[in-house]
């Protein structure tokens, strides 16, 4: 029976090779509007006598690994992307709540106890440097002296944040919670020019959660809310 007029019968298998073959004959630029196919495609092997070396093919062979490459850095680039995006929206959310801490000893919650849920990582401790010989918990629970010198040591005296991919900052940043710590972030805190030395340090347990290689700014700029909120609550001068 043969199909009613106006309607395409359903094909019964794949376009034949000739079909292919002739639908390419009349769209020369197919392959130039879709590139992509070149990495599937197997190109043909030209035989022009012995030891004459097959350029096309090592050309195309090149070209379907750089299009491969191409390919595996714009995944790259979507994932950071998405992730920087999902770092600033959550410092963003830490940050409003750090503003709205009625008390010094409201804030000192926040900051080690909320910007944990936050920032989606397992601790967050508040380090600030002490001449006490006993350096250690200061009365508040995450809260902690550290020996004097100890942040430039961490930082370095020109550098706001460091970051460690694999195992914890360094001893007395964590307490109890160091063997859980895999990676860290350390972010310097400015309070006052005459206040002593602080850092605010995250620690996950997830390997690579903190790396080297990740942007700061995010970071940064909760450092200068923390220290900003610090400095209003202990009634500081700017500098």
């Amino acid at each position: 029976m043969s199909p009613r007029p106006g309607k395409v019968a359903p094909r019964d298998s794949a376009p034949r090779s000739d079909e292919v073959r002739r639908y390419l004959s009349d769209n020369p630029d197919f392959l130039t509007a879709h590139p992509d196919l070149l990495t599937v495609l197997t190109p043909p092997t030209h035989r022009r006598g012995e030891g004459v070396l097959d350029m096309q093919r090592y050309m195309i062979d090149r070209l379907q690994k750089r299009i491969s490459a191409l390919r595996s850095e714009q995944r790259e680039l979507i994932a950071a992307s998405r992730r920087n995006m999902t770092s600033q929206a959550r410092v963003q959310s830490a940050a409003l709540v750090l503003l709205e801490a009625r008390t010094l000893e409201h804030l000192i919650e926040v900051v080690t106890t909320d910007l944990a849920n936050l920032l989606d990582v397992d601790v967050v401790t508040l380090c600030v440097e002490s001449d006490s010989a006993a350096a250690g918990g200061v009365g508040t629970d995450g809260v902690f002296a550290i020996p004097v010198g100890r942040v430039d040591e961490l930082l370095d005296e020109d550098r706001d944040t460091a970051f460690q991919g694999d195992g914890d900052a360094g001893p007395g940043l964590f307490d109890a919670a160091a063997p859980l710590v895999k990676s860290s972030a350390l972010v310097r805190l400015r309070i006052n020019g005459a206040s002593p030395p602080a850092v605010l340090a995250l620690g996950s347990r997830e390997r690579g959660r903190f790396h080297p290689g990740q942007g700061t700014e995010p970071l940064c700029f909760l450092g200068r809310v923390v220290a900003r909120c610090l400095r209003e609550w202990l009634n500081l001068p700017p500098s």
